[in-house]
């Protein structure tokens, strides 16, 4: 285990060595202000100055396009700010309900989204796209449970961990962070427990097969290799963790690792969509490896309680990708599918109970970076976009209600929530 507190980059780049952690300097060229007509320029430098303080959370929305990102009010969906970046970015909620880390060739850039409540009290500012970077070589996944806020690096397999709250307070600085490396670099994911206890995959250049369990001091306690192509996690209530395989799952619980097979010899699950206070979790399931395209028509639903795993069938015309599932308030899951409705589905029971029209039918994309609907939920509304229209809705998930719609000036991409 190793301790490092983050400073900007000011050695020559000779001296660093490839797996130092440090903080670089990244030019942000943003367009501010209450529309999108492009007015008032600027660089900034770290988190944005208070303004006034609002009665209840303010939460916003960072939406993804090429070349650039918009923060819209998650209320109207007003564009409060728009930022020049690179032409794909990736963006990840930092968990403390004001920032955004954009994934971009340099690292986890820092997005202020100018919305915090602090001792109790709202506030919102001009949103900033900050150039704090925390360096990553091939910036991956980004986790957040237990009060942590886990980065991954897939060139390096290093796993940087930050105290969600010290996040909050970013000012020209990032926070310390530990840094846990790793023996093999490889596409991967970590998670930290609330006693400290880390999850972290397994793999090499060749291929991934499990996870790890460290304790709090880092040392190994717990290993399985019995997940060919693991990807992704997810944790559930009690902290019962979910890693995807190509044959079913792995799940930790309580020191446990305990393997859920597939009904399937090749039935790959890659991504767990879980609610924290349900111990269902629902995934993303592919059983032919020969099929063509990213969309999907089945689920996996793992119980955790109950160590088991099911498959089922979407209804005909119900295709999903992996941005289009997500949890409700309720613990219920969402699935945007190409019908252009917003599907709820029951994860105990795999039934539909629920359909809403929201966007026109569509088709799935060549190629997993392109624009296609995306869906992500904060409270009881849930954000769909729909990039031929250039534009992101509000859904009411109770009633079904589009309660705003924003227009962008691009197709969106990809998008994330800072609560507020």
């Amino acid at each position: 285990m190793k301790k490092r507190t983050l400073h900007r980059l000011a050695a020559p780049a000779a001296l660093l060595t490839a797996s130092a952690l440090l903080l670089t300097a990244c030019s942000a060229n943003s367009t501010a202000g209450t529309g999108t007509d492009g007015s008032g320029t600027s660089t900034s430098t770290g988190s944005s100055t208070a303004g006034p303080s609002a009665g209840s959370p303010q939460p916003r929305l960072a939406v993804s396009y090429t070349g650039g990102i918009a923060v819209l009010d998650g209320t109207t969906l007003d564009t409060l700010a728009e930022f020049s970046t690179e032409e794909f970015t990736r963006v990840n909620a930092a968990g403390d309900g004001r920032h955004v880390f954009v994934t971009t060739s340099e690292g986890f850039q820092l997005l202020d989204a100018g919305t915090w409540t602090a001792g109790g009290t709202s506030e919102t500012a001009e949103p900033e796209l900050t150039d704090l970077v925390v360096e990553a070589e091939a910036a991956g996944h980004v986790v957040r449970h237990g009060g942590k806020t886990v980065l991954y690096a897939d060139g390096t397999s290093d796993t940087t961990i930050f105290e969600t709250a010290d996040l909050l307070t970013a000012d020209g600085e990032l926070p310390e962070a530990e840094v846990v490396g790793a023996p093999d670099a490889h596409h991967g994911v970590s998670v930290v427990l609330e006693d400290g206890t880390m999850l972290t995959t397994i793999g090499d250049s060749e291929g991934r097969s499990g996870i790890r369990v460290l304790d709090a001091d880092r040392a190994e306690v717990a290993v399985s290799d019995q997940c060919p192509g693991v990807h992704g996690e997810g944790t559930a209530a009690d902290e019962a963790v979910v890693f995807g395989c190509e044959d079913g799952a792995l799940l930790y619980h309580d020191g446990e690792i305990v393997k859920l097979t597939a009904p399937d010899a090749y039935g790959r699950m890659g991504n767990a969509y879980v609610s924290e206070t349900s111990p269902l979790v629902v995934g993303d399931y592919k059983n032919d490896p020969d099929a063509e395209g990213y969309l999907l028509s089945k689920v996996a639903l793992i119980d955790t309680e109950a160590q088991t795993l099911e498959v089922v069938e979407l209804p005909d015309g119900v295709e999903y990708t992996f941005r289009d599932v997500a949890r409700g308030p309720d613990g219920e899951a969402l699935i945007l599918a190409t019908d252009g409705s917003l599907h709820v589905l029951d994860p105990a029971t795999g039934e539909i109970t629920e359909s809403f029209p929201v966007i026109d039918p569509w088709e799935g994309p060549a190629e997993w970076q392109d624009a296609h609907p995306a869906l992500t939920v904060n409270d009881g509304t849930a954000y769909v976009t729909d990039p031929p229209t250039d534009s992101v809705h509000a859904v009411d998930i109770a009633t079904g209600e589009v309660t705003a719609t924003g227009t962008l000036t691009a197709p969106p991409v990809e998008l994330a929530v800072a609560a507020g």
